[in-house]
């Protein structure tokens, strides 16, 4: 079997989006969660309509917002933009960084920025992102920004999203085409021979090809401490003295890089479903591996009290049920009705989906149910929300390429065969039921055409405001021990914890944890270091 590919918020280390660490993300998820059970019931999604006819906003940095602006970056923070409706409510508009910043006199690119206006006395902007990484801030902001964040919260500030460099709209990373998609999600390797080994590293080298020769000019530029600083620049783009941020996921450990490289212009910042930015890629995947299995048997726990739930005994016994049901796709995937397999790989992508969000735990209830009795449709409907991929077979982002590209800058990986063989066996030892598809995973960056830039390393941020670091204690892609390491590097980290299961926190918690976080964004009040909720 192949690695799954995990990160951000989750398994995730294929050529696909990674069902966890911002999935993915999923801040978002909620509205996901209701698409899928929907999709399970015969329905289908809708794009929002493009456009409208307000009148164009043009808008450029105030004198007091450029303070400490390096001379030669002038050009890109005193640029004017302007601001057009689109997407039915929104605005839209784009914004120039340097694509390389130790030389940025050389070539641009061009950001992707929408806004959800302030709806009552407006005290400045809100960036946010998603997570991934390799989601998209637009999409969250235009699909979710007027259910997602509260009332209160958008009555404060204009919502931003933007799609980080590399990402969707803003010099997407590409790589292999729909089709070719469909069909590598149809492959599976068994990686502990030498035999699986070199299939799945050949058609790894093959994708590579076409990453850099469909995107090979941005594959250099897209690490995470250069989205940092198109993040400082945003900030003057938005006339903000100092930048107010919410990010979720992998969007922590953006969060967390522009604090260690922009302190003084820390203004309100909220880091939730924390990542470690001192965590080395082996570190990452471990945690994960058992924060997904923590989930899979909480949600065992939970369908066990449903008199229709598929499986049953001990939340032990029935999480065993279902790896026993996985192994059957090892040798005989599942057709389905339009003819596509549901391999091993893609049922335990299904599985891991499902632990983003409790308001998934019901469908994957009903996946089961009809899994168990031979139909894997609904499995598959699962794994590919999970792929970013529409009824009509096309995948909606370029999230899993630029997941991989990113992570590939970011993170030395180990290649070496004995080790990673070696960190398999023990991944399954922690998770028997996703642990072995998790390993492998410096195969997917072994023969990456450009170098790593970034590694990991502890932020103080030292001179920065209060930054809120949220943790959620079952969280499966980000485990809540990630938050609490983080709350200890930041010079001035305040803990707030939500006891409770999925990915991230606000928009799906209790008031307890919107009231703290609002109350911290609007009224300027900060919770008590070590809030639980």
């Amino acid at each position: 079997m192949n690695a799954i590919p995990l990160f951000r918020h989750g398994l995730r280390r294929r050529r696909r989006r990674p069902v966890g660490l911002s999935p993915v993300g999923f801040s978002t998820v909620g509205a996901v969660a209701a698409a899928v059970a929907g999709a399970l019931l015969l329905s289908s999604c809708t794009l929002l309509a493009p456009t409208t006819d307000a009148a164009p906003i043009v808008s450029s940095a105030a004198a007091e917002n450029l303070v400490g602006t390096p001379a030669d970056l002038k050009t890109y923070y005193t640029q004017a933009v302007t601001w057009n409706g689109c997407e039915k409510s929104f605005e839209c508009t784009t914004v120039k960084v340097p694509l390389d910043y130790s030389a940025p006199q050389g070539k641009s690119l061009s950001l992707a920025l929408i806004r959800l206006a302030a709806t009552g006395e407006r005290q400045g902007s809100l960036l946010v992102n998603p997570g991934g990484p390799g989601a998209s801030g637009y999409n969250m902001v235009r699909d979710g920004g007027k259910s997602y964040f509260s009332a209160k919260l958008r009555g404060a500030y204009d919502v931003v999203g933007f799609d980080p460099r590399g990402v969707q709209r803003s010099s997407p990373v590409q790589c292999v085409d729909d089709a070719t998609q469909d069909k590598e999600r149809q492959q599976t390797f068994d990686l502990d021979t030498d035999a699986g080994l070199a299939g799945y590293e050949a058609r790894q080298k093959a994708d590579t090809a076409q990453c850099e020769a469909k995107s090979g000019g941005i594959l250099p530029y897209i690490d995470t401490e250069s989205s940092a600083k198109d993040m400082d620049v945003i900030r003057a783009v938005l006339n903000d003295k100092k930048l107010n941020y919410m990010g979720f996921s992998y969007g922590t450990k953006l969060g967390a890089t522009y604090a260690g490289l922009f302190p003084h212009n820390v203004g309100k910042f909220s880091l939730d479903g924390a990542l470690d930015p001192s965590l080395t890629d082996a570190d990452i995947t471990m945690g994960q591996a058992a924060g997904f299995e923590q989930a899979i048997h909480s949600w065992a726990a939970h369908c066990l009290q449903d008199a229709k739930c598929p499986v049953s005994g001990t939340p032990e016994q029935a999480v065993q049920q279902i790896r026993d049901l996985r192994a059957s796709y090892v040798d005989n995937p599942q057709k389905t009705k339009d003819g596509r397999l549901v391999t091993a790989e893609e049922f335990t992508g299904a599985l891991a989906f499902a632990m983003y969000s409790t308001d998934l735990w019901d469908p994957l209830e009903s996946a089961l149910t009809t899994a168990f009795k031979g139909d894997s449709n609904a499995i598959l409907t699962l794994a590919d929300y999970s792929a970013d991929r529409d009824s009509s077979g096309h995948y909606t982002t370029n999230t899993a390429a630029a997941f991989t590209a990113i992570n590939c800058l970011d993170y030395p990986m180990d290649t070496d065969v004995a080790a990673m063989r070696s960190q398999a066996q023990e991944l399954e030892k922690v998770s028997p039921t996703f642990g072995k598809m998790l390993g492998y995973s410096g195969l997917t960056c072994k023969d990456w055409p450009a170098p790593v830039v970034d590694k990991p390393a502890k932020v103080t941020a030292d001179g920065a405001g209060p930054i809120l670091v949220i943790g959620t204690t079952r969280d499966p892609a980000t485990p809540y021990q990630w938050a609490q390491s983080l709350r200890a590097q930041l010079s001035s980290g305040v803990l707030v914890t939500w006891d409770g299961d999925g990915h991230t926190a606000y928009g799906r918690a209790n008031d307890c944890l919107t009231k703290a976080v609002d109350g911290y964004f609007v009224d300027g009040s900060v919770p008590a270091d070590k809030t639980r909720c």
